[in-house]
């Protein structure tokens, strides 16, 4: 089970270093891509999702996201057993990509005088802030995550010589499910900006918390339950809509 666990964290860390990585190069001040768009995030999230994939998904299935461990969980494609392990080094992997973002754009950061700009690098935050209808993106944006994975990543899928099928992300192919986050950030991120992860948001606000940076602002602890519990309930809704079929189709 090692194996695994350092394949999701290696993996959750590509994933946040090269997203929020593009993010910090779209927003902050004097870098080469500033003012680049939505449009690109969207895009760089979705490239940092096919890295993650491809290095995590051969090991461990790629989950790189507790909402997919704890989804395939509730629909009883993954052990129960491992979710709090992958859990835990998924938020590690997190906040270790959010410290190199950090790091590598570090000068940028002590030039950019909107705090909210520096916050947004490391997590996310509502466009209208009302809480429920924030909560309710959330649980949108993963469940569509989540529902696509678990009907590619059904335990029915064989494999020559008795393979063991490592369920995840990974099960869709890196540049599929690269696409599918990708479209869910372009159609469905505009609200909140699409966290559908809940390491991805807490672990890198814990980094921003910590970590130096002039004209620093508040790490919005009052919104930080949002971008956790939202997935979580997507995944949970997901997995329930994927059991309820497989019982009407029985």
């Amino acid at each position: 089970m090692l194996n695994e666990l350092f394949a999701e964290f290696i993996g959750t860390f590509l994933l946040i270093l090269l997203g929020n990585g593009v993010v910090a190069n779209v927003v902050l001040k004097d870098t080469k891509g500033s003012q680049g768009g939505w449009l690109l995030i969207s895009m760089g999230w979705g490239l940092g999702v096919f890295v993650g994939v491809t290095v995590a998904g051969p090991v461990s299935g790629a989950h790189i996201n507790p909402a997919v461990s704890l989804g395939l969980a509730a629909a009883g494609n993954f052990a129960w057993g491992k979710v709090l392990p992958f859990i835990l080094v998924q938020m590690a992997g997190a906040a270790a990509g959010a410290g190199t973002v950090w790091l590598f754009y570090r000068h940028h950061f002590n030039r950019t005088e909107d705090a909210g700009a520096q916050l947004g690098c490391f997590s996310t935050g509502p466009a209208i802030r009302k809480p429920v209808s924030n909560l309710i993106s959330e649980v949108i944006g993963t469940f569509v995550l989540i529902f696509v994975i678990l009907y590619i990543a059904d335990p029915s899928i064989e494999l020559q010589d008795g393979a063991e099928v490592k369920m995840g992300l990974g099960t869709l192919g890196a540049l599929p499910v690269a696409l599918l986050v990708t479209a869910i950030g372009i159609s469905l991120g505009g609200t909140t900006g699409y966290a559908i992860n809940p390491a991805r948001d807490l672990g890198p606000r814990i980094m921003h918390m910590v970590l130096p940076m002039k004209y620093k602002g508040s790490s919005d602890w009052g919104y930080a339950w949002i971008p956790v519990i939202g997935p979580i309930l997507g995944a949970l809704v997901a997995a329930g809509f994927f059991l309820l079929q497989g019982v009407l189709i029985d």
